[in-house]
């Protein structure tokens, strides 16, 4: 008896150093210097990044269209990663992962399931942006039990009224883009006001702090096969969203040209668990150039 005691102690001991170190090798990273992985899922190898502290469910966060993992912003995925372990990861076809791109947005779920369940999790939470926000909703309708909370930001539902009209949207700030030398996310994301631009220039900044192993860029195919999955989507049926109980934080800017603001108060409607936070004088990008509000929001929702 008294040797099964001591063994149990030293396993508990052993258990508690395993974790100590693996959140302190954690701690080491930022955004900017976490290594990249791979992990074979649905047929491809899917590039992923995953630091933060390892004792809790993970947060995973899905991106938005053409992202690939230097799209993720530092600022809001360091602090996560202060409480919760975070993972990001490449779509299909985009950046460092393997394969074509999926057809639609329910093959996009498809793979974000299938890479869950490769790294071992029945349950995550999630933070999702634009397209990531489409993608966790099909998750839902899938495997609802997979997702314990979920915050969907600069985002709507299927079906919403105006989804379709990001391609062209999209398109026109691409060539926009190309005549000023600009990313096109200045114009897609922010006010083209003084504040706006401002938000756009630190933003667009931030994403560069990582200097070494950048990830792949993003090909033109790429983003033609995602236009015509989020059009596709936007012209399909809208889901029930009331059958999904978990809590949902939901953010936007008030005045979002790609997935229209009213979108959000309509979802935050239909969900019948969920909180809203529109910032003011912001577009799509409304959690970033409010990063510290969304980051003090967001952390607060994923820990309570």
């Amino acid at each position: 008896m008294k040797n099964v005691f001591l063994l149990t102690i030293l396993m508990l001991v052993k258990m508690t150093t395993t974790n100590a170190q693996s959140n302190n090798a954690a701690a080491k990273y930022t955004y900017a210097t976490v290594p990249t992985q791979f992990v074979e899922a649905n047929g491809i190898k899917v590039a992923y990044r995953s630091y933060g502290k390892t004792e809790d469910v993970p947060v995973i966060y899905f991106n938005h269209l053409t992202a690939n993992l230097d799209n993720c912003d530092p600022r809001i995925m360091d602090a996560i990663a202060a409480h919760r372990q975070i993972i990001s990861f490449d779509y299909r076809g985009i950046g460092a992962t393997t394969g074509k791109q999926g057809e639609s947005i329910a093959d996009m779920a498809k793979d974000g399931i299938a890479f869950i369940h490769a790294l071992g999790y029945n349950q995550v939470d999630i933070v999702a942006f634009s397209m990531g926000g489409f993608i966790t909703q099909e998750i839902l309708l899938v495997e609802p039990q997979l997702v314990r909370k979920a915050i969907l930001a600069g985002t709507g539902p299927r079906g919403g009224a105006g989804i379709p009209d990001v391609v062209g949207k999209t398109y026109s700030d691409i060539l926009k883009g190309l005549f000023t030398f600009r990313d096109p996310k200045f114009y897609l994301f922010f006010n083209q006001d003084k504040i706006g631009k401002a938000a756009a220039k630190d933003f667009l900044g931030r994403l560069k702090e990582r200097k070494v192993n950048r990830d792949e860029k993003v090909k033109l195919y790429t983003l033609k096969k995602q236009m015509k999955a989020i059009k596709d989507w936007g012209n399909e049926k809208p889901m029930d969203l009331s059958v999904f109980k978990l809590p949902v934080f939901i953010a936007n800017g008030d005045n979002d040209r790609m997935v229209p603001s009213p979108l959000s108060n309509d979802m935050v409607e239909r969900f019948p668990n969920a909180e809203l936070k529109i910032y003011p004088n912001s577009g799509h990008g409304g959690i970033f150039q409010y990063h510290v509000e969304f980051i003090s929001q967001a952390v607060a929702f994923l820990t309570k």
